[in-house]
């Protein structure tokens, strides 16, 4: 043999492993599941979720699609005949056991699911949802312009109703935003449906607009564009650290709340890569991530206390009836609608 035809036959052999070496190295790439996962946690925790399952799980990718609350349901009722979304993770649970009636849940019972609190369950066997974290009622009041405009810090929902807040208070609108839903589901339960909706009267002489955002008002009372925004606690939190001047109030009476949940969509054709991303979803990773940013999670021991938020937090919620509210959901917003959808801002 000579020099040549070796030195060629060497040539081919290191290509040939070269090449097989970067098959091997990009396989897992290619290989790779990417699930549609719909979504209504906020934006700014996005990235960091996917990231963090990402790194535990490198064979499965996320593509979110997010928006509020009210849409991903609507949207996921709408898809029912032809699913979309393979996962959905940061939704309600008072909107997804409106999807679970209708059928468009696979339930999955997660590895760990007795780690986690009774209330983050669904109680049907196997779970249709299981709870990752909660949120929870607060109010944003401007300090600054709340001395500017006499309308004092309000310390209870009963106080909204004060002439001193007229055309001064910003709420999420119930059929579009879960955190409006949290609200008007919270009183109505806590005060009776005749004293919740008087109250509601009240406060809506006082309501300026409806935001079709859950985060809006917090952000409008963090400018000074309203005095009180009716908002989730921790978006409150997160402005009042990057040093908005407002106060957070969370009374101690008819404190509502509800829980974001993961669901597997009934239809998906990835339903491997599903089943891993509700066990890391449920798992002590995630509850310690959710607990950097949430002040209840399902997963006891695990949030981490949020500035400017009260001590006794989780003592302070009063107790739901999700099954409840879910039930009667339609009927409450269409009674909402009738009597304040005036003020609704416009959808964009």
């Amino acid at each position: 043999m000579t020099k040549i035809s070796m030195a060629r036959r060497r040539f081919v052999a290191t290509a040939a492993a070269t090449a097989a070496g970067s098959l091997a190295s990009t396989a897992p790439a290619w290989a790779r599941t990417a699930l549609t996962v719909y979504t209504a946690y906020e934006n700014d925790d996005l990235s960091a979720y996917k990231k963090a399952f990402e790194a535990a799980q490198p064979d499965v990718s996320i593509n979110w699609v997010r928006d509020s609350t009210g849409v991903v349901a609507a949207k996921l009722l709408a898809e029912k005949d032809n699913p979309r979304a393979d996962v959905v993770w940061g939704l309600a649970v008072t909107n997804l056991d409106l999807v679970k009636a209708q059928g468009l849940l696979l339930p999955y019972a997660p590895p760990n699911l007795d780690k986690l609190l009774p209330a983050f369950r669904d109680p049907a066997q196997p779970p249709a949802w299981v709870g990752n974290n909660a949120w929870v009622c607060a109010m944003a009041y401007n300090e600054v312009e709340g001395k500017k405009r006499n309308a004092p810090k309000p310390a209870t929902w009963t106080d909204l109703v004060n002439p001193a807040y007229r055309g001064q208070i910003v709420m999420p609108h119930p059929a579009s935003s879960g955190t409006g839903f949290m609200y008007v589901s919270a009183w109505l339960q806590f005060y009776g449906e005749e004293k919740g909706w008087k109250l509601m009267d009240g406060l809506h002489e006082n309501i300026s607009r409806y935001t079709h955002s859950g985060s809006a008002p917090a952000v409008i009372a963090a400018r000074g564009e309203a005095v009180v925004g009716l908002a989730f606690e921790f978006r409150a939190s997160r402005l009042k650290q990057e040093g908005a001047p407002i106060d957070i109030v969370m009374p101690k009476e008819a404190l509502g709340w509800d829980m974001n949940a993961v669901a597997i969509v009934k239809g998906t054709k990835k339903l491997e890569a599903a089943r891993k991303l509700v066990d890391w979803a449920s798992s002590a990773e995630a509850m310690r991530l959710y607990g950097k940013t949430r002040s209840v999670v399902a997963m006891p021991g695990m949030a981490q206390p949020l500035p400017f938020m009260p001590a006794d937090l989780p003592e302070r919620l009063m107790k739901q009836d999700f099954a409840w509210a879910s039930a009667n959901r339609e009927r409450i917003l269409a009674e909402w609608e009738k009597r304040y959808g005036g003020k609704a801002e416009p959808r964009k």
